[in-house]
């Protein structure tokens, strides 16, 4: 008699757990929840809102999404997971329309000393997804991308943005620097002159001035637009052989390491290479027969 409100108290006990996996604002909804979809997070979110997708979507908005350590720290978890999952072959990183993260949280960096931050490495777990994710990731920015939120957009490997985001490097009126690879990868986006100005006032720029200069592959009109833009991006390249994709992404990063010369000749043998896979046989017997390619992934 007493089971059918023992049931609905118990799925109303679950509604609020099963709603903070929703992801905000996304053009369709998200399904097929891996391991690292289920599991819970404070300060992210984390999907798969299309076929080989999955999205971290940064989620401290009281804070306009500044980055802390805890929340680094779930991001990193998050993305080793994705790329381990045997389901998600692309990643979106992304905020909400109003902040994709509006830089470092200053009350966490204030009362660190020099011995500190040194001998603690601060901040240098911000760069494990350059190392640990061998997955592309497309970063979607839409409003404040300021200090370390600049920096995270940067070390993604295609960075998408709406016409009035707000890039900046403003560490320099803190009385400090760029700590997380602003210096070095806005110079490779945009120049010496160009980043040693916005370095050196702490002058912010837009996302059709992202887009002009190089930083931004596209620009995008709305954060709908946005979204439904780097989902597209992600779901196409996570239609392709994640062996001939892993190695696209190496060399390309190569190309920012080596000389010319050098990186051609790396080029050249990871190209090499991948006649040893299965997937370079499929595509190119699949191009010839003139039918669409099965991927084994091998």
């Amino acid at each position: 008699m007493h089971a059918a409100p023992a049931a609905r108290n118990a799925l109303r006990a679950v509604r609020p757990m099963a709603s903070r996996f929703q992801p905000s604002a996304l053009p369709r909804i998200a399904r097929n929840f891996s391991a690292s979809a289920r599991r819970s997070y404070e300060y992210i979110e984390v999907s798969e809102p299309r076929p080989g997708v999955g999205q971290v979507t940064l989620n401290r908005p009281k804070a306009l999404n500044a980055l802390c350590s805890p929340l680094i720290a779930e991001l990193n978890t998050a993305l080793r997971a994705f790329q381990a999952s045997p389901t998600v072959a692309a990643v979106v990183l992304t905020g909400s329309e109003k902040a994709f993260a509006a830089g470092a949280d200053i009350k966490e960096m204030a009362p660190l000393t020099f011995s500190e931050a040194y001998t603690g490495a601060f901040i240098e777990s911000w760069s494990d997804l350059t190392t640990a994710l061998k997955k592309p990731l497309i970063a979607a920015v839409s409003g404040h991308a300021l200090g370390g939120g600049c920096e995270l957009a940067l070390m993604a490997d295609v960075l998408y943005c709406t016409a009035t985001a707000n890039f900046g490097q403003p560490e320099i009126k803190l009385g400090t620097i760029p700590g997380a690879g602003g210096s070095q990868r806005l110079t490779r986006a945009v120049g010496k002159s160009r980043a040693m100005e916005l370095i050196l006032t702490g002058r912010s720029f837009s996302g059709e001035e992202a887009g002009r200069w190089g930083v931004a592959a596209r620009v995008f009109p709305t954060y709908e637009a946005l979204m439904e833009g780097a989902l597209d991006t992600a779901e196409t390249i996570a239609g392709y052989s994640r062996v001939a994709v892993q190695a696209a992404k190496e060399v390309v990063n190569k190309s920012q390491d080596l000389a010319l010369r050098d990186g051609v000749e790396y080029e050249r043998r990871v190209f090499h290479s991948l006649f040893g896979s299965q997937d370079q046989k499929i595509g190119m017997k699949a191009f010839a027969e003139k039918k669409k390619p099965e991927w084994s992934h091998q």
